[in-house]
């Protein structure tokens, strides 16, 4: 429990074995009058059962507080004006949105083309618990230390939250404490980028399904007479490229190659276009009728396109179906990766907002960190080293010809006990006793685990620093041991941060680690060359990252990496969809990793390889529901 007094915030701590004491000091702050709040951070580390209602009811209305929004709504925001001009960026260079945020023009990334690149920085994790481990808060409280204490010129690029973050169990996606974006309600309620994407899902299932029309195949609507004469679209001579039509006459053609022209022969059962709705079943709605919809796909385009033109070409490459013939139907095919690049161009522009201490954040619809690289640029890749970094390693940046510089991998004593043989953390349940107490073996077992994913996130060659977030249950024995294991592992450095509930000061270690690691000449590599066969691709990843004995491709696997090899997609990189949750596909595995099924991105660059029980939808652990910082903070009611 946190209390906000009138010189400093402070920790108080009360027996969480005993719950009249709990109660005790919690009625001594109500009474106190230098105290003006108090945080109650559940669940309750308890050894006994506590009462977690009770507890929260016994904080005096007037001193209830809600954690980040109190922090969020406390703080000073500079005007967006001012922090665009600090970091740089001219006043034709953003379109403000309000006093908080604005949106960055493209041409912004044209006038710093030469400018040399900074360091870059990746902050990923070990595998947590489903309650998260505060990635995304040390990135933030990093960048604090960079840039609002040592001084540096440092961004955050961050991925914009969903709206159904506010509703999960692993916070709101916007960090934690006194590391945080603000304001809170701006990120997480009335998103940018994600707001404008399913606006523009709309048009493109209109666009989609009107040109699919049967009626769009006949030669004389393709190829209208106008004026006389009757001409070809870039996309259309792009087609006839790919038919090997060697023709630019429209009057010229044979009817044979007419019918090649604009029969597209699509084989129905190979048609992926169906409703590309977001999760609008969780508002009542049942808007996604298909698994492998290309929402998925989009999402990815938009994360690794730099400019309308490079996105319009990924847009391009969407395979929509497969011919009779077995040739891949692409949105080119249809004519319509044009309009559609410019429906979407506006996700585009990341959005420029601000820390609790004024330090510049870049949001976009993901994780995009190609554009204004400062002295510093701190990233985040989602989930452990084992699933998020690896993607972001061996397709973003080769995607992006941008080389980090720097590992940071976050790791709580709470997750390694767990790997240590604790009882499994549920969301919305009391963590067990085992968390609560110092155990020091089966702290030491669990380091197993994050001496593995030290050595996942070194086969890229890149310097790992390891962050120990701490949590107020961690004894400094328990935190020095982490530290000393981590060493062990080969880690370049093993910091403590206290940024939740110190700032940036409590990232200063961190920073200057990074700092120093920055200085190492780079030695980045790949984990595989895209040329080998697929199967190559998938084994080495699968040895390397979880630990498998080997894979084992499915039926429809093996069809599906026939075709897309038989179509070139076979030297694309493959992307893994596999639970975050353990190393290998399911925690209850030990060697083989089965692959069920293949997609081929072909405009985002990539094949999508599913393991077993993987659903592309989205599920989220809604037990945490922030009505109470929603009904105070943003509709202004606050109840007796």
């Amino acid at each position: 429990m946190k209390q906000f007094c009138d010189k400093k915030d402070s920790i108080l701590k009360a027996d969480p074995t005993d719950f009249l004491k709990v109660l005790r000091s919690i009625v001594a702050v109500n009474e106190n009058p230098a105290v003006h709040g108090l945080i109650v951070q559940l669940p309750l580390d308890s050894i006994n059962t506590i009462n977690a209602e009770k507890v929260t009811n016994a904080v005096a209305p007037e001193k209830d507080v809600d954690g980040d929004a109190d922090i969020s709504c406390s703080c000073q925001s500079k005007p967006i004006g001012q922090l665009a001009r600090e970091v740089g960026l001219f006043s034709e260079e953003v379109e403000p949105y309000g006093t908080s945020r604005a949106k960055i023009r493209l041409d912004a990334l044209k006038r710093m083309e030469k400018q040399p690149d900074g360091k870059y920085v990746v902050v990923t994790g070990i595998t947590s618990t489903p309650l998260g481990e505060g990635k995304r808060t040390t990135a933030l409280g990093l960048a604090q230390a960079l840039g609002a204490h040592l001084n540096i010129n440092a961004f955050a690029c961050m991925q914009e939250p969903t709206p159904g973050s506010c509703f999960g169990a692993r916070g709101i996606a916007v960090g934690g404490g006194y590391s945080q974006i603000i304001p809170l309600e701006e990120v997480c309620l009335r998103p940018f980028c994600k707001r404008d994407f399913k606006i523009y899902l709309i048009k493109w299932n209109v666009n989609i399904f009107q040109h699919i029309d049967p009626r769009s195949v006949l030669f004389d609507l393709l190829v209208p007479l106008r004026r006389g004469q009757r001409s070809f679209s870039p996309a259309q001579l792009s087609r006839m490229k790919k038919l090997g039509i060697e023709k630019f006459d429209p009057l010229t053609f044979t009817g044979t190659e007419i019918r090649r022209f604009v029969r597209l022969d699509i084989d129905p059962d190979t048609a992926t276009v169906c409703i590309c709705g977001d999760l609008f079943f969780l508002m009542g709605v049942c808007a996604v009728q298909d698994p492998g919809s290309l929402e998925n796909e989009i999402m990815a385009i938009l994360s690794l396109s730099s400019s309308v033109e490079e996105m319009q070409q990924r847009l391009a490459k969407i395979v929509v179906a497969t011919s009779k013939s077995g040739d891949p139907i692409t949105t080119e095919d249809l004519d319509v990766s044009g309009p559609l690049a410019m429906l979407l161009k506006g996700t585009l522009k990341p959005v420029l907002m601000q820390t609790v201490e004024g330090t510049p954040v870049r949001h976009n619809i993901q994780t995009l960190s190609n554009l204004l690289f400062p002295v510093f640029a701190v990233t985040e890749s989602g989930h452990g080293a084992d699933i998020g970094l690896e993607k972001f390693f061996n397709i973003k940046c080769r995607c992006s010809d941008l080389r980090p510089d720097v590992v940071v991998m976050v790791a709580t004593v709470r997750t390694l006990k767990m790997h240590g043989g604790a009882p499994p953390v549920q969301a919305g349940l009391p963590l067990p006793k085992e968390y609560s107490q110092e155990n020091l073996k089966q702290l030491e077992r669990g380091c197993c685990h994050l001496k593995r994913q030290v050595e996942n996130a070194q086969a890229f060659g890149l310097p790992v620093i390891v962050a120990v977030n701490k949590f107020s249950s961690d004894t400094h024995t328990e935190l020095e041991l982490v530290c000393g294991q981590a060493r062990q592992a080969g880690a370049f450095e093993a910091v403590q941060c206290t940024n939740w509930s110190d700032g940036g000061a409590g990232a200063l270690a961190l920073a200057e680690a990074v700092q120093r690691a920055a200085k190492l000449p780079g030695q980045f590599r790949f984990l595989y060359d895209p040329q080998i066969p697929a199967t190559d691709k998938l084994r080495t990843v699968a040895q390397k990252m979880y630990g498998a004995k080997d894979i084992e491709l499915s039926p429809k696997a093996k069809e599906k990496l026939a075709l897309y090899t038989k179509q070139d997609f076979g030297n694309l990189p493959v992307c893994i969809a596999k639970t975050h949750l353990s190393l290998r596909n399911d925690p209850m595995s030990n060697f083989m990793l089965p692959i069920t099924d293949i997609k081929a991105n072909a405009g985002a660059g990539f094949l999508c390889c599913l393991t077993e029980s993987v659903s592309f939808i989205l599920h989220i652990y809604i037990y945490n529901i922030r009505t109470r910082y929603i009904n105070t903070h943003i509709l202004n009611l606050r109840s007796a």
